[in-house]
């Protein structure tokens, strides 16, 4: 047995089922080594908006939604990914990126919480 090292509930299922699919991705894809592809001025989510203003509208879409109190996982997570596309600098990358996972295992966290009948919360679209 392993030693407890996640104190937050739903931490360490979550953490067990990444590493699960990790060892997946590596059986079929192999290590593999790339390029970040990220940056202020790089094209994102295939528009022609440099990820910098990607991002300030993702920041602005996840202010106004949570001010008119309709704020939603995609919301977050949109937020966090546009922030990290956005990063050249790979120390600023590594903390967006983590901040993506922890937002990641937040709203697994809410899915897991819910009772199976309520596949989504009150005033969600199917």
């Amino acid at each position: 047995m392993y030693p407890t090292l996640f104190t937050t509930p739903g931490l360490a299922r979550f953490a067990e089922e990444v590493d699960a699919e990790r060892g997946r991705q590596l059986a079929v894809f192999g290590d593999q080594r790339r390029p970040d592809g990220t940056g202020p001025r790089t094209a994102s989510w295939g528009r022609l908006v440099h990820a910098d203003e990607a991002a300030t509208e993702a920041r602005q879409r996840c202010q106004r939604a949570a001010e008119r109190g309709d704020l939603t996982w995609r919301h977050v997570l949109n937020e966090e990914m546009a922030e990290a596309f956005a990063e050249s600098d790979p120390t600023k990358l590594r903390t967006e990126l983590i901040q993506v996972a922890a937002v990641c295992a937040a709203w697994v966290s809410d899915l897991d919480r819910r009772p199976a009948a309520d596949a989504q919360p009150p005033g969600s679209q199917a």
